[in-house]
């Protein structure tokens, strides 16, 4: 039973949450404090925000049998109907700071970011990296699955993310069906379509070969 993960090295904490020790501290730091946790009553609202959270990596970073729930309630010292209950509470919290954790940089965090970029890597002007990534399904929507069928042959959900030269998130566009290619999700965001609210003369993001050069894009060459 893992049930804190006091108990866990550093590697096996990494290997069972998908993230580091101090990043799920500084993660529980955010939310401890949030409404989820103090409303809840009886013996669950003596359990710790932390537990909650690890609840909620866990089940996000499992897959297939790993993610039924009684075996992550074995494994985290927690009944399997209380899995859901967790997962919904740490939820809840987490994304009340989305607006504030991932926000897109101001005109002086862009200069301060073009900055450290020209001088660690030579691109001027450059404020931004980004790149398409899927979120798995474990079966295809019941709607229009076949929209989600990947190149990879899994059924998945296509988000796009931006980021800045310390892998700080700055911007996600989430919730396109799987097949859908990164540069189409680009071409109808927001960042695209107003690109005068987000972005300077001349700055622009680095991608990789599947996006489309524009005035705001550069990418790799293909060969």
């Amino acid at each position: 039973m893992l049930y804190d993960g006091k108990y866990l090295t550093d590697d096996e904490f990494l290997s069972h949450f998908r993230m580091d020790r101090s990043c799920v501290m500084q993660l529980n730091s955010l939310v401890e404090g949030d409404q989820e946790f103090r409303s809840v009553s009886g013996k669950q609202g003596k359990r710790s925000s932390m537990l909650h959270v690890m609840v909620l990596l866990k089940f996000l970073g499992s897959y297939g049998n790993d993610a039924a729930l009684a075996k992550l309630g074995l494994m985290l010292g927690i009944s399997k109907g209380a899995v859901n209950d967790y997962v919904r509470r740490a939820c809840n919290a987490v994304l009340r700071h989305r607006d504030a954790v991932i926000k897109w940089p101001s005109v002086e965090e862009r200069r301060d970011i073009s900055g450290r970029i020209r001088k660690a890597h030579g691109f001027v002007n450059c404020v931004g990296l980004i790149d398409g990534t899927l979120f798995p399904l474990a079966f295809a929507p019941m709607v229009n699955g076949e929209d989600y069928y990947t190149r990879k042959g899994d059924y998945a959900i296509k988000g796009l993310v931006i980021c800045d030269d310390a892998a700080r998130i700055t911007w996600v566009e989430m919730g396109w069906p799987g097949s859908v290619h990164d540069n189409r999700v680009w071409v109808n965001s927001d960042v695209y379509l107003d690109t005068d609210k987000y972005f300077d003369q001349k700055e622009y993001l680095l991608g990789d070969s599947a996006f489309s050069a524009s005035a705001v894009m550069i990418p790799a060459f293909k060969k």
